[in-house]
């Protein structure tokens, strides 16, 4: 049974080590991390223990990703990979603790299908940047494990094992942070740790304040991560204000997303990487049913609670959602596909085991099987196509739009891969729809200078840049946007703005090539060729672009080092071979002189 699931999950989701990176957030966790890029050194192992960036505290996110680049570099297969199979491994977990904890192969069977099938689960498997998510599933899996152990011999050295799993969770992803909740649901179901059954072969059995105060350790822990979460989380202008979005707001939003992810779980259609926040939108009529919907669910399970994992998976649904269900609004987003990943499993448990359970009431025998089989084919087929759309920027983020309103941050990333295949009118058009959308988007305004730059009006380029910053507190935005501006500023002749807008950005981010590359030019702007070497050396080892080598053959030139000018021109043309300006010099390097 784990061979065949592991098969059918790798087999699903093979297509997916044909993908690229995409350009949300993987290059932030990737591409464009310089200690990431690295490799697994005892730096980034370092780095990776006390860094912050990106708003989390997730050094084994960082280091899963770091060895990736030790072994696959930047080739995106590999990195995809290591992805899928977590996701495998995940779903082999699942079924063996189902099967371990209850004793009934076929509907812990299901749920881990099901785990393994579900369209909801693509975003978590198929986007590189959602690594933490499958990684802290794992261990999650694992801490989950290890309690079932100590839960049939308490002793303080498998409490133990409970609690550094947890840690490697929580150093994973925060957002299993309600685990000492999940567990005291898993003593009621399917642990059985609150009943009392005499000469029965079961764990030990408590009272629930004696399984309460067993859960405290774990629940500093929690406490612990989400006080380093939320601080790197402010620290990085991810947390919205309640000036942006009230209590009411978010309680509003909250109960709506609990009804959009069931609907999602029954009917996974118009599935997208982000579905912007609607704000004060919604309406008396969107969240009374939604919010009627949730508590006839609630009494239902209560009135049935003799079938313990009703109880269980439904609670478990509502409270591992609870971190990433908007009462702390962090980003943009009113909800995210790749959150529903461990919760949904407790939906799972509630489909398969009461199915099972009717299907024996009503001695049905093998039927039942039947319509559970046409379902998993059919998640199948949904979910084939939803990998789809993970093959390229632009699928992805034209799909985006297609299946939600107003999203300004598909308009600016859709922008972003038309930019990739040199459509500039093209993103200009969605850039512009960004930031009609959103007028306080940061990143629509960096992409508009960004793109009056390349067209030399450099007046309207400085305007945007300085609109970005003055939006944003995103650090890597700041710098790469203060970097831009730098440039802009260079080429309009104010060298001293210029440099403060690099300090800027290299106090920011220190491995930003174009930091480097502009001054770089600001040097031997000022005749410091030496100086302008080495900084074009350095923004080359960060990140070798065809337009950094130019600049450096240039350099090479007016030192008088043609050999390496020549050298420098050549290697910006294996970059970029229509790059005009690089063969003209690189042909005026090869006349002899006169």
């Amino acid at each position: 049974m784990c061979l065949l699931l592991a098969v059918v999950t790798l087999a699903l989701y093979n297509p997916v080590n044909r993908h690229p990176f995409v350009n949300y957030d993987d290059d932030r966790y990737v591409t464009e991390n310089a200690h990431v890029r690295q490799g697994l050194t005892a730096d980034t192992f370092t780095w990776s223990l006390t860094s912050t960036e990106q708003a989390n505290w997730h050094p084994l996110t960082w280091m899963s990703h770091a060895l990736d680049c030790s072994l696959f570099r930047l080739n995106p297969a590999g990195h995809h990979f290591t992805s899928v199979l977590l996701h495998a491994v995940n779903v082999v977990l699942l079924f063996l603790l189902l099967i371990w904890a209850t004793g009934r192969l076929g509907p812990s069977l299901f749920v881990a299908v099901l785990f393994a099938v579900h369209p909801i689960n693509v975003e978590s498997v198929a986007w590189v940047a959602e690594r933490k998510n499958v990684l802290c599933t794992f261990f999650f899996f694992l801490t989950l494990w290890a309690y079932g152990w100590y839960a049939r011999k308490p002793d303080w050295k498998r409490y133990l094992a409970v609690a550094v799993l947890f840690v490697a969770g929580l150093a994973s992803k925060p957002m299993v942070i309600t685990l000492p909740f999940a567990l005291l649901l898993l003593d009621y179901w399917p642990l059985n740790r609150v009943r009392a059954d005499a000469g029965s072969n079961e764990p030990p059995t408590f009272p629930w304040s004696r399984l309460a105060l067993e859960k405290l350790p774990l629940l500093a822990l929690s406490a612990a991560s989400a006080a380093i979460t939320m601080q790197a989380q402010q620290a990085g202008g991810a947390v919205r204000s309640s000036l942006e979005f009230s209590f009411g707001v978010r309680l509003a939003n909250a109960v709506y997303a609990y009804a959009l992810y069931l609907w999602k779980m029954v009917w996974p259609a118009r599935l997208a990487p982000l579905y912007p926040h609607p704000g004060d939108s919604l309406t008396a009529s969107q969240v009374l049913p939604a919010a009627l919907a949730l508590i006839a669910i609630t009494a239902a399970v209560w009135t049935l609670r003799e079938r313990r994992y009703l109880l269980t998976g439904w609670f478990w649904f509502l409270g591992t959602l609870v971190p990433v269900i908007g009462l702390v609004q962090v980003g943009d987003a009113a909800m995210a596909d790749r959150y529903a990943y461990i919760p949904f499993i407790g939906i799972f448990v509630m489909i398969a085991f009461g199915w099972a359970d009717l299907a024996e009431h009503w001695k049905l025998g093998f039927w039942p099987a039947i319509p559970a089989a046409v379902l998993l084919v059919a998640l199948v087929f949904i979910t084939h196509r939803q990998i789809d759309f993970w093959q390229s920027n632009y699928d992805l983020w034209s799909h985006a739009l297609a299946v939600t309103q107003n999203n300004f941050i598909a308009e600016d990333n859709l922008g972003g891969a038309l930019i990739l295949e040199g459509k500039e009118e093209e993103a200009h058009t969605h850039f512009e729809a960004a930031a009609r959308i959103n007028p306080k988007d940061p990143m629509s305004r960096s992409n508009l200078g960004t793109y009056f730059h390349t067209h030399n009006q450099l007046r309207e380029a400085v305007a945007q840049y300085e609109a970005a910053i003055s939006l944003t507190s995103d650090q890597s935005l700041l710098a790469q946007t203060y970097a831009n501006l730098g440039v802009a500023q260079l080429r309009l002749g104010e060298d001293d703005e210029a440099r403060k807008s690099f300090d800027k950005s290299m106090r920011l981010n220190p491995s930003l090539p174009n930091s480097w590359l502009g001054l770089g030019l600001l040097a031997r702007k000022q005749g410091k060729l030496q100086g302008a070497i080495d900084d074009l050396t350095q923004s080359l080892n960060l990140q070798p672009s065809a337009e950094a080598w130019f600049e450096l053959g240039r350099t090479y030139e007016q030192a008088g080092q043609v050999p390496m000018a020549r050298g420098a021109y050549e290697q910006a043309l294996k970059i970029s071979p229509d790059y005009a300006e690089a063969q003209r010099a690189a042909d005026a390097l090869r006349q002899p002189k006169n």
